[in-house]
């Protein structure tokens, strides 16, 4: 972990939500399933947690962002922070999977998962912009057909989704492939794993466990 200063540098729109693209020092740049905490001059009580979505020159990009950041703003960050994806280099079937409405998050494996010759498929309701040619898209209804072809797969859950998550691939009997999927929780995480506050808590087989350290991103059959 490390703190440093980074600036804002471009605001983009990305499957329709406000992004903004950060220059910082390469050491500060989470990893996709990552993030960091910025603050910035308006005295806010808590730091911006940001997800990163991707990778960009010099920096990355990232969301969710305050309304009252600006192209030239400059930030505070503490990062990277957090347990990441963790793609493995044997998978060839990659299914990336947004259960909400915020698919961006998993858009950092997409490089990644093409660069070792893996077919992605991503999986959302949501509007995803500016796919690449080699990525095929599919609505969550065909979730069942993909998760029996996808030898590793990436999801993006709010916390209370999980148990049903976990109950919906159950029915699929994907014992073999659960070993190989991995699922980002969405919860606050305002102190970054400092104060152990308790906020992100998540309850796994080994008991519970935060979020803000441990997460943001799970093995699936760990939940």
């Amino acid at each position: 972990m490390h703190m440093g200063i980074g600036r804002v540098t471009e605001l983009i729109l990305q499957d329709g939500r406000r992004a903004a693209r950060i220059s910082c020092p390469a050491e500060l740049i989470p990893a996709p399933g990552q993030y960091a905490l910025a603050s910035d001059d308006s005295r806010a009580p808590l730091p911006v947690s940001l997800s990163v979505t991707d990778s960009a020159p010099g920096g990355f990009i990232a969301l969710p962002i305050p309304d009252h950041w600006m192209p030239g703003l400059e930030i505070s960050l503490r990062g990277p922070l957090g347990n990441g994806f963790k793609l493995p280099a044997s998978a060839r079937k990659i299914a990336l999977v947004a259960s909400e409405v915020l698919p961006s998050r998993l858009r950092g494996l997409i490089r990644p998962a093409l660069s070792q010759g893996a077919a992605v498929v991503f999986v959302s309701d949501s509007l995803v912009e500016n796919l690449s040619d080699e990525v095929e898209a599919q609505p969550l209804s065909a979730l069942n057909e993909i998760m029996e072809w996808a030898d590793y797969a990436a999801f993006d859950a709010p916390r209370e989704a999980v148990p049903g998550l976990r109950e919906r691939l159950g029915k699929l009997n994907q014992a073999s492939a659960w070993k190989e999927a991995e699922v980002f929780i969405q919860t606050p995480v305002p102190c970054g794993g400092i104060a152990e506050c308790g906020v992100c808590a998540v309850v796994t087989k080994s008991g519970w466990k935060m979020a803000c350290k441990d997460g943001p991103v799970f093995a699936l059959g760990e939940l």
